[in-house]
């Protein structure tokens, strides 16, 4: 049994847990160590059964926590050598962190073989992960600018997906946010409109995806009922029906204690 729980999503901090056979991984830690440890409480995680941290990008949504809680607990943290680099540079970790890059094949873990995939963002050298756990697997794909041939690839056939469905375009055209901040956010290098989030899923479904989870929504350009019902309608505009052929959530930004388990 392998069981994803969103901690906190979105513009003020990200982490997710993932685990299974009694062992775990945290992707990001976005929010502070004393956030981080109340949410793995809230939801009865042991910090012992954390294996390692894996880190998608360095902006501070990702890894506000990473060095304190990371050096606290003496847990490895994985990430792309640019991304090691910018958290070097930018003071996210020191000397005691336990930086490690993630090399061409993966790592292995005791119950988990762990892969990084490129991703398209502002940010120095940027990944998603696909996490697979026997006959489980999972993938994570947030703040990316586009669906590239690599993401398509890292996701298809995962049994459970976290994907980003940040704005619904209109709300962000129409909001208060500065012209640049809206080009850049529309970008390739920035992040995954509702409708471009929900156009992929079908072809997931097809390759054997029953678990999706919209992620880091943005909170002035979207709302938690329009994501998931983009999403919904294009499923079922491919005649897939919820809770027979796929189940569908929407990361909180802080933790609810749900989870999503496969």
């Amino acid at each position: 049994m392998a069981k994803i729980v969103p901690l906190f999503s979105g513009s003020s901090g990200n982490s997710y847990y993932v685990s299974c056979g009694g062992s775990g991984i945290l992707i990001d830690a976005g929010r502070t160590a004393k956030q981080l440890t109340k949410a793995l409480e809230d939801n009865s995680i042991d910090i012992a059964a954390i294996e390692a941290i894996f880190v998608t990008h360095e902006h501070s949504d990702h890894v506000k926590g990473l060095r304190v809680f990371a050096n606290r607990h003496n847990i490895p943290v994985f990430m792309s050598e640019g991304t090691r680099n910018a958290l070097i540079s930018g003071g996210a970790v020191d000397d005691k962190t336990r930086c490690c890059v993630i090399q061409s094949g993966g790592v292995d873990l005791s119950t988990m073989h762990v892969d990084r995939f490129p991703i398209s963002h502002d940010c120095a050298e940027g990944c998603g992960f696909r996490v697979d756990m026997g006959d489980r697997s999972y993938a994570l794909a947030t703040d990316l600018g586009y669906v590239s041939e690599e993401v398509e690839k890292a996701l298809l056939g995962c049994d459970a997906v976290t994907i980003e469905s940040n704005h619904d375009v209109n709300m962000l055209r129409m909001g208060p946010y500065p012209y640049i901040l809206k080009r850049r956010i529309m970008s390739d290098k920035g992040h995954l409109s509702n409708t471009t989030c929900s156009e992929l899923l079908p072809k997931l479904v097809r390759s054997g995806t029953k678990r999706f989870i919209l992620a880091h929504l943005s909170r002035e350009n979207n709302m938690p009922e329009i994501a998931y019902q983009e999403s919904l309608n294009e499923l079922n505009a491919n005649d897939m029906e919820l809770m027979s052929d796929f189940t569908l959530t929407v990361a909180p930004v802080e933790t609810d204690g749900s989870a999503v388990v496969f």
